[in-house]
């Protein structure tokens, strides 16, 4: 994974970039006592807007870098998003263009999608073209889509409702660091697979 320097780190709740209007999701619009879990948060000044407006939400943000704002309501864990594990599930998991930056995406999207609570969401930012794999883009969009997810390809955003259990038809090979900016002009991380099931 590499870290994501420039694209989240200081993003607030609300505004023109605020996580409410990358995501197409209002946070605060959450369910009294619900849990959010943030991937990628940056500084996790979002959260913190979300905690003050909202201090019923249970709040968890993860971060590989680990320079939060700080802590106060919100619990702050430094991890890789591809190793981490949670404590229980969650009604809402976001990752606000972290995704650029990971290796294995598609891992990476079904691992948080099992996080989810029945009921619950995940939507992220998502570029279907940093992915080559055989069949490319479109073959990609259709087996994710047979998984329950939707894609906004305006938007580049990736979203499912309800917990996922399951697999993609594609083995992680590796990433390329070297791909260069995508749609955000920030650099990101290629992803490359081939046809198979993961093991495990």
């Amino acid at each position: 994974m590499v870290a994501n320097r420039a694209m989240n780190r200081e993003r607030r709740l609300a505004g023109r970039d605020g996580y409410s209007r990358v995501l197409g999701f209002d946070v605060l619009s959450l369910p009294p006592g619900a849990r959010w879990l943030d991937l990628c948060c940056g500084s996790g000044r979002a959260l913190l807007d979300a905690a003050e407006a909202r201090p019923d939400l249970d709040i968890t943000g993860v971060d590989l870098v680990g320079y939060f704002a700080a802590a106060g309501p919100v619990r702050f864990e430094t991890a890789s998003i591809t190793s981490w594990e949670p404590a229980g599930r969650f009604d809402l998991v976001t990752c606000v263009h972290g995704l650029h930056y990971v290796g294995d995406k598609l891992g990476a999207l079904l691992r948080a999608a099992s996080w989810l609570a029945d009921g619950g969401v995940f939507v992220a930012n998502f570029d279907v073209a940093g992915i080559e794999a055989p069949g490319g883009a479109r073959r990609v969009l259709r087996a994710l889509r047979e998984a329950g997810f939707t894609y906004d390809s305006r938007a580049r955003r990736i979203r499912r409702d309800g917990p996922f259990a399951g697999s993609l038809p594609f083995r992680y090979l590796g990433a390329d660091d070297r791909a260069g900016p995508n749609y955000t002009g920030q650099p990101s991380v290629g992803s490359h697979y081939e046809t198979g099931v993961p093991p495990g």
